[in-house]
């Protein structure tokens, strides 16, 4: 019987080690000292290559300390100055050799393309190329952004409470940043809400309700931009404002416009932005609605500061055209300061200005406004 068994899982292993699939062979680097190291490659910028191996984590290499590579993956490279387009590129095995990178096509075990590294934009993996360059992902993927929601209570003989929450979302296609990118969509909400309740001291006979003051402030917008050239951008957007501090029961604005960015570096960005539009106010009673057309002019700015830290700002004016009285402007900045993993503590204020508010309100509504963020990405 034990004889038997034996046999029986030796064929079983030879036949289980018969279907199982090859695993691939681990690429390798040789330094021009001669040392060698194998792990995988992971990509390439300029002449700086990330390789990452078991035994050292991921390293950047520079082409100069590199005599050879050999890869078993497929990879695509993009020249300095090359027009990316959704025409499809053949991946290809590479070796690296005497300052040039060499492609190869497996099927035919020809060189598809030799780039010298002095040329070599980027070097990428074939599948983040077909999902970045090729593929067309949907309305739902590659979102990134955060969540951000505060609260403050008060119990004593006042009772309050005030509630924040914000979603600011963007989505890059492509989403890496060493491709140019395509079309860009952004969606942000913000909500703040605060009640507090004030007896009436000395009490009276009979009893005086307490006296409440509520705030509630709601702001709503989403953009979708096109790119024409790494910088000059169409949009279509919409936006929604709720400001009780104002009187304003719902602002509606839907418009189109340009985009340009007026200079982006890996730490700052700074866009410039115009649009014409409708715009319809809604006002409590007895204050009359107003429909206008009008337009929006607005900078956006921001950067990353030491230790991660980012920094926002963005101003937008609002004038009307057909009744120039009317306009409104709206600054918002803020700093969003790492904790732990993909939290955040976030300081922001928003200061709105409303030229025409309803009867009897301030045409002018701030807040200062902290809590916590949770990334997405």
């Amino acid at each position: 019987m034990s004889l038997i068994t034996g046999v029986a899982f030796q064929q079983t292993a030879t036949v289980w080690a018969q279907s199982a699939p090859a695993k691939p062979a681990p690429d390798v680097i040789i330094f021009t000292n001669g040392d060698q190291l194998t792990g995988t490659l992971e990509r390439a910028t300029g002449d700086s290559f990330v390789f990452k191996s078991d035994i050292v984590g991921e390293i950047t290499v520079t082409a100069d300390k590199i005599k050879e590579l050999h890869t078993g993956g497929k990879f695509v490279a993009l020249k300095n100055g090359e027009k990316v387009t959704r025409t499809s590129k053949t991946p290809g095995t590479i070796t690296y050799q005497d300052n040039a990178i060499s492609l190869a096509d497996e099927s035919s075990s020809s060189t598809v393309e030799t780039v010298p590294v002095k040329d070599l934009s980027v070097l990428i993996d074939g599948a983040t190329y077909a999902k970045e360059v090729t593929g067309n992902p949907g309305i739902f993927q590659d979102w990134t952004g955060g969540i951000s929601g505060g609260v403050t209570l008060v119990e004593s003989t006042q009772t309050g409470q005030t509630f924040t929450a914000a979603v600011n979302l963007i989505r890059l296609v492509p989403s890496v940043d060493f491709l140019p990118t395509r079309t860009r969509d952004t969606v942000n909400v913000l909500e703040s809400y605060g009640k507090l309740t004030q007896p009436v001291i000395p009490q009276t006979t009979p009893p005086t309700p307490d006296s409440v003051a509520k705030s509630n402030i709601f702001h709503a917008d989403a953009e979708h931009d096109k790119y024409f050239t790494p910088r000059l951008y169409g949009l279509v957007g919409l936006s929604y404002d709720h400001n009780f501090a104002q009187g304003l029961n719902l602002q509606q604005i839907y418009g189109a416009g340009i985009g340009y960015t007026v200079f982006k570096t890996p730490v700052q960005e700074f866009d410039v932005k115009a649009d014409v539009h409708y715009e319809r106010q809604n006002f409590v009673p007895p204050t009359a609605s107003t429909d206008l057309i009008g337009s929006s002019f607005t900078e956006l700015y921001h950067r990353t500061l030491p230790r991660k830290i980012l920094f926002t700002e963005s101003g937008t004016f609002i004038p009307a055209w057909n009744d120039p009285s009317i306009y409104s402007a709206i600054f918002e900045a803020g700093l969003q300061m790492p904790t732990y993993k993909r939290l955040s503590v976030n300081l922001g204020l928003q200061d709105n200005y409303l030229s025409n508010p309803a009867f009897g309100y301030k045409d002018n509504s701030f807040q200062f406004i902290t809590g916590v963020t949770y990334s997405l990405k």
